[in-house]
This record gives structure tokens, sequence and C-alpha cells, in this order.
């Protein structure tokens, strides 16, 4: 998988990853609006030649330098680009972990103990009787052009947000500085999981951004409608806006000129946020997929990783020295299907049959071998968190979709599908025969397709498989050419099931391919199940509204007995890191595995970042 994630990251709604750029399953969610979600089109990237690392891994010479390495995907200019406003596509290291050492957001959050380590904000306040939530920035923050961060930068971020249709203006009315350190949110939705879009948005710099910024809050005000030929035009100039020398506010920034296809460096910025507590003088990003840092890794050129690894990959690390690192990332990958090129899978029956087909603890085990965990309920959201929201007797209710050939024979006949020489025919008499587009460069999801394209094939479909370059299969999904594509579930960005509905239901759906001009797999959030008539984009939405929690989970069951019954996509298998750390070289340690801080999830509040953040994770 690819090192976000989806992440996948978004993300990357909200996100619409995340966050997740090219755009990657861990951060979908970031890129959309949430750390956790927002997609979009990518291009092409050159194939990347891992190695000539110019940073000798086992030199103890190196060590004066202080050098962090990581890894994560990224684009080369002009496809890559440093207008990383959220929602904006192809953003160098927009889907990133790494973005919260360039620009830190208000907050950061620890998942077990269920509260925020506070960054660029020193406090945050929700007003229920008011309708209002206030940020408070800390006093002295600069930006690296050595100006002041005040609250005007927190209001040109948000009225980019609502321009980038960001789900944060789902629950926002309005956003006005109140002095120049504190910002104060109106409040139109009451939500309990507005307070994350608000403390996980990085801060983007007015002195950049302020034109575009102040064009959308003009037009925000006026309600004037984003799907308006106005709208679409400043949606779409500002989407080719290109910044050249990154403003930035944490301790590291981009050192643009030296980057190469292999590798990009993040250089010390001593006016950052809590520059004076990191001990790194230099973040090293080695640039590719799995593939790609798969030997720089094994090299033990890289300190930390978060792409998804090979098995047999995994295995020659651990003998070599490295620590395997297992956070749940409360996502995975599932089966996505075109709707309007192929209308017959519009029967939910023809869905359901194609789960009973397939066997999903194989295609985990396949792909991911110990980190690959097939879903138990098939909620739509991470089996860990269901018991905090669905009770045990609609536990029970949630079909688990165990394969049964027979079961998926009868639903297939009962849509008017027949078998003529052991394969498969249409209504119409056609064969059942489907593309299915993944990802060459995941190391996990390539497997994974390969192997559920096997299993449907071994049962009478006729299905190809089209593996393409990663960069290039979130803007096809999105513009809707694809039959049958590999793309993200769940949501790595918060622990609230609003974030996962958000990613099956509206970051490849045309809720966010709008952005893009596309409707994405096109399925109708209006649906009717065996309960009755059921709108899931209201149903979803409210899932997240309101600061009753057991009145969420009304909505949250609701919305999962949907998402169980109409398999909207196919959840293959919930995905567990099996991150690489590397002790001793450059970094002293990592976190223990019984720490709680690896329950977060690595392409969200990533706990690497947080804890070098604090000096915990830092040089030998």
């Amino acid at each position: 998988m690819s090192p976000t994630g989806t992440n996948d990251s978004g993300t990357n709604p909200p996100g619409p990853s995340p966050r997740t750029n090219a755009i990657s399953r861990r951060h979908v969610l970031q890129l959309f609006g949430i750390a956790g979600v927002g997609v979009a089109g990518i291009g092409s990237l050159e194939a990347c030649s891992p190695s000539s690392p110019n940073s000798n891994s086992g030199d103890s010479s190196k060590n004066a330098t202080k050098e962090f390495h990581g890894a994560y995907p990224y684009q080369l200019p002009p496809k890559g680009h440093f207008n990383l406003a959220a929602g904006v596509t192809d953003g160098i290291q927009q889907q990133s972990p790494y973005l919260d050492l360039v620009y830190p957001s208000g907050g950061l959050y620890y998942w077990a103990d269920k509260k925020w380590e506070w960054m660029m904000a020193e406090s945050g306040t929700l007003d229920e009787a008011a309708k209002t939530y206030t940020m408070k920035l800390r006093s002295g923050l600069t930006w690296s052009d050595g100006k002041p961060v005040t609250a005007k930068d927190v209001v040109s971020t948000f009225n980019l947000h609502w321009l980038m249709r960001q789900q944060s203006w789902t629950f926002l009315s309005d956003v006005n500085a109140k002095d120049d350190t504190t910002v104060t949110f109106t409040i139109g939705t009451p939500s309990t999981v507005l307070e994350r879009y608000i403390l996980r948005a990085p801060i983007m710099p007015d002195s950049v951004y302020g034109e575009w910024a102040t064009k959308a809050e003009t037009m925000r005000k006026a309600k004037t409608s984003l799907d308006s030929a106005e709208g679409k035009q400043l949606n779409g100039d500002f989407q080719k806006f290109r910044p050249e020398n990154p403003v930035v506010s944490g301790p590291f920034n981009f050192d643009a000129k030296n980057m190469t296809n292999s590798q990009m460096t993040l250089v010390k910025n001593d006016k950052g946020l809590f520059a004076d507590k990191i001990g790194f003088s230099k973040v090293l990003l080695y640039n590719g997929e799995t593939s790609d840092i798969t030997p720089v890794v094994l090299n033990k050129d890289v300190d930390y990783a978060t792409h998804g690894f090979a098995v047999a990959t995994e295995k020659t690390l651990q003998s070599s020295g490295f620590r395997i690192l297992r956070p749940p990332v409360y996502s995975g990958p599932a089966l996505v299907f075109n709707y309007t090129a192929h209308p017959e899978l519009s029967d939910p029956k023809v869905r359901q049959a194609i789960a009973y087909v397939l066997d999903r603890n194989e295609n985990g085990t396949v792909a991911l071998g110990d980190s690959g965990k097939p879903c138990k309920f098939m909620a739509g959201f991470s089996d860990i968190s269901v018991p905090d929201w669905i009770s045990d007797a609609d536990q029970k209710k949630l079909n688990a979709y165990e394969k049964d050939l027979a079961k998926a024979t009868s639903l297939l006949q009962s849509a008017g599908w027949k078998q003529s020489g052991g394969k498969w025919m249409l209504p119409n008499g056609k064969p059942a025969a489907y593309d299915i587009k993944f990802p060459t460069e995941f190391a996990d999801w390539n497997p994974a397709a390969t192997n559920a394209a096997d299993q449907l094939n071994k049962f009478g479909f006729n299905i190809t498989k089209r593996g393409i370059t990663f960069t290039q299969l979130n803007p096809d999904v999105l513009a809707g050419k694809f039959d049958f594509a590999i793309q993200t579930w769940g949501a790595s960005n918060h622990p609230h099931p609003y974030f996962a509905f958000v990613q099956n239901l509206y970051t490849f759906n045309y809720v966010t391919a709008a952005n893009s001009g596309g409707k994405g797999m096109n399925f109708p959030l209006k649906q009717t199940t065996s309960a009755g008539p059921i709108d899931l984009q209201a149903v979803v939405d409210k899932s997240a509204q309101g600061l009753n929690i057991d009145e969420q989970k009304k909505n949250v069951t609701a919305a999962a007995m949907a998402f169980n019954e109409l398999l909207p996509i196919i959840p293959l298998w919930e995905r567990y890191g099996n991150n690489p750390a590397l002790e001793g070289t450059r970094v002293a340690k990592f976190p223990a595995d019984d720490d709680p801080i690896l329950k977060n999830a690595p392409y969200a509040d990533n706990f690497v970042i947080m804890y070098m953040y604090q000096g915990k994770v830092a040089p030998v």
C-alpha cells in the first residue's frame, strides 16, 4: 500500500484522505478537508530511482547533522507544487504526515486518551449557547518570512476550505478574527467532529493566499453558489495557483531548489513552532511507492516508513534489526464500482453476491500477512470502533458475508443473471466482463486486486487486471474511467465513524468528484433498504451532528446497517501498519509497542511526528 495508507492517507468530504498529492489512500481525507480526506486528480510520476542516497546511513560522522530519514511519495514540479491548501491536488507532501512539520495545525490528537496536544493553538472552547467555537493561537508565532502568525491566517485558511468544498463547512456558518490571536467559528450545525476539522487544519499564510481567500469570503457572504459559473471559475482558477517560495510556520521548510526525483529535504526553520524542542536539523524524505522505497529501507537509509511492505520484505527487515510497528490504520482496500458505466451493478443483490464469492481472509493474508485482517462486521468503519457505536443486539444483525458460493449463485440468478458454459451472463445477455484498476506500486493493493480478480474469474466472471501507476488511479476513478477499482474504505483521520462514511460514500462519488468535473462511482445516496427508504447523505451528516453521542449512535447504526446491506463498495480487509523503525543509527528510539500512542493512525496524528515535537523521538 501506499505509505500513505488512506490513505490513506487523507486524509484528506473531509476529507474527502487522508489527506488523500499524488493521492494516496491514506490521506484521502486530508485533501478533502479533514486530515482527512480530500481527493483529486494526479498525474503520472516518473519512476523513482531509489538509490544514490546522498546520505550515508552507517557513517557516524553523519550523525553530527542530526538527520531523520523518512519516505513519502511526491511529484516534482511542474506536476507537484506548493499550493498546499486543502482540496487542491498534487501538492508536495500535502497528504503526508510530514506536512505537520511544515504547516502545523492547531493541535494533534491522542486517540487512546481522547485528548488534544496543543500546537499552534493554546486552547479551544465550545460555547453551546452561543453556537461558537473559539480558537486561541499561541502568542509570538512567526512565519518563516518574519511576519507574525495571526488570526487572519486562520480566517483565510477556512475561507479557502469553503472555496474547495471542504466538509468543515457542513457545520460552519462563518469564521472571524476577534483579535490578532483569537478566531471565532460560528456554528451552523453543531457537531462533535467540528473541533477536529478546526484543530487539524494546517494553517496557511494570508500573505500568500489572502487574495484568493478574500475573493472566496466575498462570494461566500454574498451566498454565491460554488456551482454557479462564478463559483466554478474561482474554484478552478485557485486550483491553478502556484506559489513559488513556501512561507511556513513549522520547525522545517522545504528545500525547494534541491529536490530530485529520488529525494527531498526539509531544512530547519529556527523561527518555527517548537523548533527548539526538536533535536533533528534536517528531515530527508525518499520519494516513491513501496517498490521504490523497499531497497532504500533494506539498506538502512530510512529510519521509519509508513508504506505497506510485502510479507517477505517485512521478515527480512526484522532479521536485519528493524522493529515493525503495527498501529491500526482504521481503513483498508475496497472494491469500488462504476454505476454509470455498468447499471447492472446497481442491484444490491449483485454486490452482495460478489461479497459472498470473495474469501477476504485469503485476500488479506496474500496481500499483507499478519497486517491484513478481514472485516468482521462489514459496517463501513473499523471493527475496532464498532463496539463503541453499535449495540450488541445490532452488531448481531450485521452480515459478515463469509464466503458462500451457493448464496452468490442464488443472488445473481435472482438478479436476472444466467450462467452459460461456466461463465456469468448479464440480464441483457452480455458477458460479465470488467476491468479492475489498481495501483501497480502498492505492495498490498496490487496482490489484493489480483487475488480478488482470480477468485471472481474462478467463479465465472471475466475480470481483466489493469495495473496503472498509483498517481493515475484517483483521477481515473474521479472521472469515471474505470469498471472496478481498488480504493480506500474507512478513514485514518479520526475514530468517529462519520469520517469513514465520508470516505466510503463521498470521496470517490459525485459529492466530491464535482471538484474535478466528474461523478466518480456515481452511487446514488438516496436508496431503499429492507428497512425502507434512506437518504445516506442525510444520515451520514447527522451521524456527526449535535453534541449528543447517543443520538449520533442512532445515525451511525442506521448508516452501518444500510452500508452492510447495500455494499456500495466492498471492503476487502482492514489494514494494520507494518512500519519498519530503525533504532540506533540516526534515531535513538521509537515509541514502545505498548505505548498507547501507537493506537494513533499513522496517517492522521502520526506518533513519530508527535514525539519528535516533544523531543521523545530524538537523534542518537
